[in-house]
């Protein structure tokens, strides 16, 4: 299953998400008790959830109302404060036979909502100039924020997000714009710690539509932990449940946050591409220089043939990379072929067929002979199917016949195999 996250209509919050998940599926009452339950030792929230309905769009909304604002823990807490008093809250919950947060989760959901206070604290310390240990957070550490964070993780997890067949994809973020009170005067939107967040993931985001912040720093740090990709458009899909959760604010449009929980017929990767222009090289060295490549990691390595300036021949050299490999590959080229520039282009998508092997049996001349067979598939509808070529070939050789009849041989039964299915 894949989960697209969708803020492109009105932004992101704590509360617009754990709205969303809460209208996609996850137990209200379940969540609320999460919420209210960690938000104790941080000065204590109340939660409200209800129906309601923005600019024409019925959603669930999630209002999170502080109790104690004077509260130390509230406003004043710094990040290590924060981060002890949550592995705390943990060590409890892992020692209980019935924890609020059901006992197959709490690893999960602590584990999320650490790395999204880290990512918020990060960004706090670098704006601010200090420590990660000596920031302290005016919102992030609040009551309500903690309630937001835990809330929204919690109902990713129990809806089943957090498993590793499941895909969540982000789509551009909507961020508002003007300028917004805050405890350190007025700010520009986004926020400084919002911005920093996204620009850390290199996240599209665009402003407006409405002059004042819609995309919160907690609301963007859950987005870039729970995401695993980012798109700038939906993929290819087949929907099967469209959730909302509403923003606090009205305006002449839905203040909602959309997701989109579907099935994928089309596998995707991301990939880096590295390219560099070459005329240099003999064609022994690229012949080395391929299979190098190939064995530092890259999935994939094309020369292409080109004219280049003063009409003189030369290669540009391709090579698909997953990102964990793309520096190895790029020293690579730099050391073997001694060019001067190379092209990266980071986080390009590919579709990819489910791929399966079979093998199958098949007599040549009353002898039989296993031939493995590569199936391609999107969804449920085979796409290609093919005899593994080095089967073909050492039966064509030991059976003294063409290597277009064993292909043909070996298509027929393939078909055959296959029509029974």
């Amino acid at each position: 299953m894949v989960l697209i996250i969708d803020p492109q209509n009105s932004g992101i919050a704590g509360n617009m998400l754990g709205g969303a998940l809460i209208d996609l599926g996850c137990n209200p009452k379940e969540m609320k008790s999460v919420m209210e339950y960690m938000a104790i030792d941080f000065g204590g929230v109340n939660v409200r959830i209800k129906k309601v309905n923005k600019a024409g769009i019925e959603s669930t909304f999630l209002e999170v109302e502080t109790i104690n604002n004077k509260s130390h823990n509230n406003h004043s807490i710094s990040y290590k404060e924060l981060l002890s008093k949550l592995n705390e809250i943990e060590e409890i919950e892992l020692k209980k036979n019935n924890s609020v947060f059901g006992n197959n989760l709490i690893n999960d959901v602590f584990d999320i909502s650490r790395k999204v206070f880290k990512r918020i604290a990060i960004s706090e310390s670098k704006i601010h100039g200090k420590t990660l240990e000596d920031v302290k957070f005016h919102e992030v550490g609040a009551a309500d924020a903690v309630a937001d964070v835990f809330g929204a993780v919690f109902g990713f997890c129990k809806l089943g997000f957090n498993e590793k067949n499941e895909k969540v994809i982000g789509l551009p973020i909507a961020v508002g714009g003007g300028s917004i009170e805050s405890v350190h005067g007025r700010i520009p939107v986004p926020a400084p710690v919002t911005l920093d967040i996204l620009s850390k993931n290199n996240i599209s985001s665009f402003g407006g539509p409405v002059n004042t912040e819609i995309a919160t720093p907690t609301g963007v740090a859950l987005y870039v932990e729970l995401c695993d990709e980012f798109r700038d458009f939906q993929p290819t899909i087949k929907v099967n449940k469209v959730s909302y959760g509403a923003g606090k604010k009205d305006f002449d449009f839905p203040n909602v946050l959309r997701l989109i929980k579907a099935k994928s017929s089309i596998k995707s990767q991301s990939i880096d591409v590295i390219e560099t222009n070459i005329d240099h090289l003999s064609g022994e060295s690229i012949g080395y220089l391929f299979e190098k490549l190939m064995d530092e990691g890259a999935r994939d390595v094309v020369i292409i043939p080109v004219i280049m300036k003063k009409n003189r021949p030369g290669n540009i050299i391709k090579v698909i990379s997953k990102k964990e490999d793309t520096d190895n590959l790029v020293s690579v080229l730099f050391k073997e072929t001694g060019t001067l520039g190379i092209r990266v282009s980071q986080d390009l998508h590919r579709g990819v067929a489910n791929v399966r092997f079979i093998s199958l049996e098949i007599d040549f001349d009353g002898q039989i002979e296993p031939i493995n067979f590569k199936i391609g598939a999107t969804g449920d509808e085979i796409i290609s199917y093919r005899p593994e070529f080095e089967d073909i070939k050492k039966i064509a050789i030991k059976h003294n016949i063409s290597l277009n009849k064993a292909f043909e041989i070996a298509n027929f039964k393939i078909n055959e195999y296959l029509s029974n299915l």
